[in-house]
């Protein structure tokens, strides 16, 4: 960490422009509450609503201010039962995750994180990735855990180097691209987390030399621009699901861009239309645009006041039933599935409709445990892949299983995409 200096009184005076002031935000209006139903039921009723996806969901209802103790109490003993059970192997991104959740808006719950020592693991745990990426340039992780374990550090004040987070977070780093392709989300939470290690400088919580504060200013304003560069013509930043984390990031940065350059209600809008079509079947995925259409952010997690504005006691919806399958549609569906390594690997597979992508791979597997075996585990975006054929997936390698449809990379997770008769689905063995 550098040594403090006295900035320049001009300097001084850019920077310490009020961040609440700097903040563009457009949020769901009051009469509109009722199009947020699918995205609170989706978060309190799902199968997949625990480990750290309870983190996911805690996090989200306190942020939003619903004070639902019936609700609340449960995550937060889920959350913290699940840090008993994984103890030293959660990783950088579900200890801070964790910590987000449980030390949001001033609870009692705040005591769990130092009574456990988590600031003092996540320290440990970033430092782990760091020391990785000297060795050959990416995380034990990724880049999304690393920008998470630095926003948590920074929110609660844990150790961290601004000198190195200055150098990590430079945005031609190899690890904001997947597949050649900037990752918005990943970018998205760099930024929120530059933006917090800003503030602590700005506001003498951090000491540190002008030309970190200058670098993490720059890099901001670089992120930023390639976020906005992701924009679609519908408002879309990225993909469905990177454009919660991208207007969260683009709240707490709109001193880098031109009112010009971003319609946020348009991008407000298509999400909502997106909601309503039943795109957040995930937990985590209907947590995190539900704290965006609310106009919060988690840099809000810190506020030093109870988060009892917002939603409140909400009516939180009961799970119904989806009636929505017309009575005539087929019991069953016939897919193609391959499993692609240096060859190609194919059955056919018969599922009952409205199956998932998952489902295929465990009747496949039934069929020829040695061609089609595979481990799976869980993440707060529900189940990924880790192996095929015992091959496994290895960050430092930057090898994964790509999901595809047809020929084409899917957005949505093994758990969640839905199948459909006739399609042709792949799991293929892929660098980034």
């Amino acid at each position: 960490m550098g040594q403090s200096h006295l900035l320049p009184i001009l300097g001084l005076l850019f920077f310490s422009l009020i961040p609440n002031q700097l903040c563009k935000i457009c949020e769901v209006s009051e009469e509109n509450y009722f199009r947020l139903h699918p995205l609170l039921s989706t978060m309190t009723n799902s199968k997949y609503t625990t480990g750290t996806q309870s983190a996911d969901v805690l996090l989200s209802l306190r942020l939003v201010g619903i004070q639902n103790q019936t609700l609340i109490q449960p995550l937060s003993q889920q959350v913290k039962k699940y840090v008993g059970r994984k103890g030293s192997n959660l990783s950088s991104g579900q200890l801070a995750l964790i910590t987000l959740a449980l030390g949001a808006c001033r609870t009692a719950d705040e005591i769990f994180i130092y009574e456990n020592h988590l600031l003092g693991h996540l320290e440990n745990k970033l430092q782990a990735e760091i020391e990785n990426m000297t060795h050959d340039g990416s995380p034990l992780t990724n880049y999304y855990q690393l920008g998470l374990g630095v926003l948590a550090l920074c929110l609660f004040r844990g150790q961290y180097s601004t000198s190195q987070v200055a150098e990590l977070f430079a945005p031609e780093n190899k690890n904001y691209y997947f597949h050649g392709q900037f990752t918005v989300d990943t970018g998205a939470m760099a930024v929120l987390a530059l933006t917090c290690v800003k503030r602590g400088l700005i506001n003498g919580q951090t000491k540190t030399d002008k030309k970190d504060l200058r670098s993490i200013d720059d890099h901001i304003q670089s992120l930023v621009k390639k976020i906005l560069s992701e924009k679609k013509e519908n408002g879309l930043i990225g993909n469905t699901f990177s454009t919660g984390t991208a207007m969260q990031a683009l709240f707490v940065s709109s001193d880098h861009y031109k009112e010009s350059e971003w319609n946020c209600q348009q991008t407000l809008d298509t999400i909502l239309k997106e909601i309503s079509q039943g795109a957040f079947t995930l937990p985590a995925a209907a947590a995190q645009v539900l704290t965006t259409l609310m106009g919060k952010t988690y840099l809000d997690v810190d506020k030093d006041f109870s988060c009892a504005s917002g939603l409140g006691n909400f009516n939180i919806p009961s799970h119904e039933p989806d009636t929505t399958t017309p009575p005539n549609s087929p019991t069953n569906i016939s897919v193609h599935y391959s499993v692609k390594i240096s060859e190609i690997y194919s059955t056919t597979i018969t599922v009952p409709s409205g199956s998932v992508f998952l489902d295929v791979m465990e009747e496949a597997r039934k069929k020829n445990e040695t061609v089609f075996g595979f481990t799976v585990e869980q993440s707060s975006w529900g189940p990924y892949i880790t192996s095929v054929q015992g091959l496994k997936a290895n960050n430092n390698d930057r090898t994964y299983w790509e999901l595809l449809s047809n020929g084409r990379s899917l957005s949505q997770g093994v758990g969640n995409y839905v199948v459909h008769n006739s399609e042709g689905l792949e799991v293929r063995w892929s660098k980034y």
